[in-house]
C-alpha cells in the first residue's frame, strides 16, 4: 500500500505514520511536483488540495483515497475524482478553535479600537477619549453554523452575546438563540453589531453577501469574513466601506489570493485585512492526522466509504 503526500509534513508526524502504519510504504514531498511522478502508482494522496489537478488523477492508475488535510476543496478536479470513484476526505472541523478564537480576538480589536491605540502609541498620543465598547450584550450573526460557527458560538456565550445564526436547514444549533435558514439571512443581518461570514464556497453561497445584504446590516455593525473570498461581493464591499456605510471590515479571505497589492481594501482604515490565516495553529497538523489516521485504520479494514470521517460528497463539493 503506497502512500505518497505532496504536503509538507512535519518529520515528527511522518515517522509516528511510519511506526503505527509498518505495512504501507509512505513518501513525503514537499509540492506536488516533486510528487507526481510517484503519484501514478499511489494507492493515497495527502494533499492540501491546490495542487491536484485532473492531469493527476487521469495519470493516478491505482489511486483510491484522497485525503485532503484542510477544509477547502473549491480548487479540486472533482469532475475527474468522481469520474474513476475515489474517495475524497478533508479536515472539516479541525479549525474550529482557532478561528473562533481568532473571531473573537478581531470583534475584541474592533470594540475596543485596538489599531487606533496603536497608532496613537506611536504618535505618544495620550488621548482617553477613544470610543469604545463591550461585546457583552452585543448580537453576533454567524452565517453558517456548522464545527466553526457553533465554536464562535460557544465563546460569544462566554461574552454574554446574542447569538444568531444561520444554515442550510435552519434546524436548532447548540449555543444559539436562534437559527435561520438561508432564504432568511436578512432577518439576522439587520439586528447584528458583528456578522461573521464562514461560509463556504459552493453554487449556493457565491456572493450571498452581496450590496443589497451588505445595506441591511446596522452603520455601526463589523462584518467578519472567515470563510471564503467566493462568497462576498468584493466591489459591493469596497463600495459600502468607502461609503462608511458600516463601521469596520475584517477580511481574512478574498476571491484572490494573495490580495493583489492594488486593492483598496488595503488603504481603507475601516478595513483589517490579513493573509487567509484564521486557521493557522500549531496544533493544525496533529489534529489534521488524527482524522487521517482513524480514517486509514477504516480503509485498511476495507470499511464502506460511508463510514469514513469527512467523507465529501463529490456531486455537492461538500
Amino acid at each position: 500500500m503506497k502512500i505518497i503526500s505532496s504536503a509538507q509534513i512535519a518529520t515528527n508526524i511522518q515517522k509516528d505514520l511510519e511506526t503505527v502504519f509498518p505495512e504501507a510504504y509512505f513518501s513525503f514531498y514537499n509540492n506536488m511536483a516533486e510528487a507526481e511522478d510517484e503519484l501514478r502508482t499511489a494507492e493515497i494522496l495527502i494533499t492540501y488540495g491546490e495542487d491536484l489537478e485532473e492531469k493527476h488523477i487521469q495519470t493516478a492508475n491505482k489511486l483510491k483515497w484522497v485525503m485532503v488535510i484542510s477544509a477547502g476543496l473549491e480548487q479540486l478536479p472533482f469532475d475527474a475524482l468522481k469520474k474513476k470513484g475515489i474517495l475524497v476526505t478533508n479536515c472539516r472541523g479541525i479549525h474550529a478553535k482557532p478561528m473562533a478564537e481568532y473571531t473573537i480576538g478581531m470583534m475584541l480589536q474592533v470594540a475596543r479600537k485596538t489599531k487606533t491605540l496603536i497608532e496613537q502609541e506611536q504618535a505618544h498620543d495620550w488621548n482617553r477619549s477613544v470610543p469604545m465598547i463591550e461585546l457583552n450584550g452585543k448580537t453576533i450573526s454567524i452565517l453558517g453554523v456548522g464545527a466553526i460557527g457553533q465554536e464562535i458560538a460557544r465563546l460569544a456565550k462566554a461574552f454574554n452575546m446574542n447569538v444568531l445564526g444561520m444554515n442550510s436547514s435552519g434546524q436548532e444549533v447548540e449555543n444559539v438563540d436562534q437559527v435561520v435558514s438561508n432564504e432568511r439571512v436578512e432577518e439576522i443581518l439587520t439586528v447584528a453589531d458583528f456578522v461573521v461570514n464562514v461560509l463556504p464556497a459552493t453554487e449556493e453561497t457565491k456572493e450571498i453577501m452581496n450590496e443589497q445584504r451588505f445595506r441591511k446590516m446596522k452603520r455601526s455593525a463589523t462584518f467578519i469574513n472567515i470563510g471564503r473570498g467566493y462568497t462576498v461581493d468584493e466591489n459591493a464591499l469596497i463600495k459600502i466601506m468607502t461609503e462608511g456605510a458600516i463601521e469596520h471590515a475584517v477580511l481574512d479571505v478574498f476571491w484572490q489570493e494573495p490580495l493583489a497589492n492594488e486593492s483598496p481594501f488595503w488603504d481603507m482604515n475601516n478595513v483589517t485585512v490579513t493573509p487567509h490565516l484564521s486557521g493557522i495553529s500549531s496544533s493544525y497538523q496533529p489534529r489534521a492526522f488524527q482524522i487521517f489516521r482513524e480514517n486509514l485504520k477504516k480503509y485498511i479494514n476495507q470499511e464502506k466509504h460511508e463510514n469514513f470521517i469527512n467523507r465529501i460528497n463529490l456531486n455537492k463539493g461538500y
